[in-house]
C-alpha cells in the first residue's frame, strides 16, 4: 500500500466544507422545489426544482465518499477501539442531541406548515414523542437531517473489519493491482458497476431496502459510496486516475444528467435497470469530476479552511433546524421566490456562524455534544 497518500490531503477538507455549503443552498432550496418537504412555499420553482434533484445525485455519496477517505487516514495511525471511540463521540453524541434537542422544533414547524398541528411549541413538544417520523408519528428516530451521522456511525462499526483486513491481511499488491487496473485510459468508470448493481439490486424492493428516504439514494447505496472512498484513499494510483479523468467525468456527468432527465420525462419508470445503470455512471461521473478537480487544484491550507474545517460539523448539524425555522416565516412574505430563497439562506447562515461562534465553539459542554474535540479553556 502506497504510504504517500497518509500525507494530510487538503483536497478532502477544501470538498468536505464546500460540499457543506451545496447542502445549505441545496436544504433551502428544498423550500421552493415541486416535492414533499419540511415547509413549502404557496409557488414552487421549476428551476429550484431542477437544482435539487442535479445536486442528490451525488452530495451525500461525496459525503460518505469523502467520510471514508477520512476514515482510511485515521485507521492508518488509531488502533479499533480508539478509533470507534473517536467516531462515537464525533457522530453518535451529536445524533442523540440532535435528536432530542435540535429536531422537535423542526417537527413542529412542519407540522404547522402543512395544518396538521395547531398550538404552540410548548403545547407541541409531548406530542413529538407519538408514534415514529415516517409512519405516522413525530418522534424522528432517524434525526431528519442527522440521519447522516447515525448511518455513517453504523457504517463505520460494519466496514472496520474488512478495512484492517485490506490494509493489514489482504493478498500483497492487491490494493496495488486493483488501483494499477483502474489507472488504465477510461477504466476508472468502471466503478460505476458495484453502484449501478446495487440500484438494480434495492429497486426491486422499493419498499423495502429500496427506500429512498435518505438523500434519495438506497442505505445500502451509501455503503457502496463509503467503500469506494475507502479504496480511492488507500492507493495514490487511484487518485492519479481520478484527477486525469475530471474533465471526461464532468463532460460524462453534464450528458448522463441530461440523458436521465430526458428518460424520466419521457414517462418511462425509474426503476427500470438501464436507468439504475445510468444513474450509477451519472453519479459516479461527478464525483470523479468533483474529486478529480479538488485533487489538482485544492492542494494547500490557509487559516479560512482551518476555521472551516473545524465548524463543519457543527454547521451540519445546525443549518436545517435554522432554514426550516427561518423559512416557516419568510415563505409567508409577499415576494418573489429569488428574493426568499436569498433571504433564508443569507439569513441562515449568519444566524448559524454566529451561534457556532458565539456559543458552541467556546463551550466545553457545547463543543462535546457536537462532536468537536475540547478547546483551549478561557482562564
Amino acid at each position: 500500500m502506497n504510504k504517500s497518500v497518509r500525507l494530510r490531503r487538503y483536497d478532502i477538507d477544501w470538498l468536505r466544507v464546500l460540499a457543506m455549503l451545496m447542502i445549505f443552498l441545496f436544504h433551502t432550496a428544498r423550500t421552493f422545489d415541486n416535492m414533499d418537504w419540511h415547509i413549502k412555499n404557496k409557488q414552487l420553482d421549476f428551476g429550484m426544482t431542477i437544482f435539487v434533484n442535479i445536486v442528490a445525485q451525488w452530495i451525500m455519496p461525496l459525503f460518505f465518499m469523502l467520510s471514508a477517505m477520512s476514515a482510511f487516514h485515521a485507521l492508518s495511525h488509531r488502533k479499533d477501539k480508539e478509533y470507534i471511540g473517536e467516531r462515537f463521540k464525533r457522530l453518535v453524541i451529536p445524533f442523540v442531541f440532535g435528536m432530542f434537542v435540535l429536531i422537535p422544533p423542526q417537527v413542529y414547524v412542519e407540522r404547522v406548515n402543512h395544518s396538521q398541528f395547531v398550538g404552540s411549541f410548548i403545547e407541541f413538544l409531548p406530542h413529538y414523542f407519538e408514534g415514529l417520523y415516517g409512519f405516522g408519528g413525530n418522534f424522528a428516530w432517524m434525526g431528519l437531517h442527522l440521519w447522516y451521522l447515525g448511518v455513517l456511525f453504523i457504517f463505520t462499526v460494519l466496514t472496520l473489519p474488512f478495512f484492517r483486513y485490506i490494509q493489514t491481511e489482504a493478498p500483497q499488491n492487491f490494493v496495488g493491482s486493483v488501483a494499477a487496473f483502474l489507472k488504465r485510459p477510461g477504466a476508472i468508470f468502471l466503478s460505476a458497476i458495484p453502484i449501478a448493481v446495487m440500484e438494480i439490486v434495492v429497486n426491486l424492493q422499493p419498499a423495502g431496502i429500496g427506500r429512498r428516504d435518505f438523500g434519495g439514494w438506497s442505505i445500502l447505496t451509501y455503503l457502496i459510496f463509503f467503500i469506494l472512498g475507502y479504496f480511492m484513499a488507500s492507493d495514490s494510483q487511484f487518485k492519479e486516475s481520478i484527477e486525469r479523468h475530471r474533465v471526461i467525468g464532468l463532460m460524462a456527468g453534464i450528458i448522463t444528467t441530461i440523458l436521465s432527465y430526458l428518460w424520466l420525462t419521457s414517462g418511462m419508470s425509474d426503476r427500470h435497470y438501464l436507468f439504475a445503470l445510468m444513474r450509477g455512471l451519472m453519479s459516479w461521473s461527478w464525483l470523479v469530476a468533483i474529486l478529480g478537480f479538488g485533487s489538482r487544484y485544492l492542494v494547500s491550507t490557509n487559516g479560512l479552511l482551518k476555521y472551516a474545517n473545524e465548524a463543519v460539523l457543527p454547521f451540519y448539524i445546525l443549518h436545517q433546524t435554522v432554514i426550516v425555522l427561518i423559512g416557516f416565516y419568510v415563505t409567508l412574505w409577499d415576494a418573489s421566490v429569488i428574493v426568499k430563497y436569498l433571504a433564508i439562506s443569507s439569513t441562515s447562515f449568519v444566524i448559524i456562524v454566529g451561534l457556532y461562534e458565539l456559543l458552541v465553539k467556546r463551550n466545553q459542554a457545547l463543543r462535546f455534544l457536537f462532536g468537536m474535540k475540547p478547546g483551549p479553556r478561557v482562564q
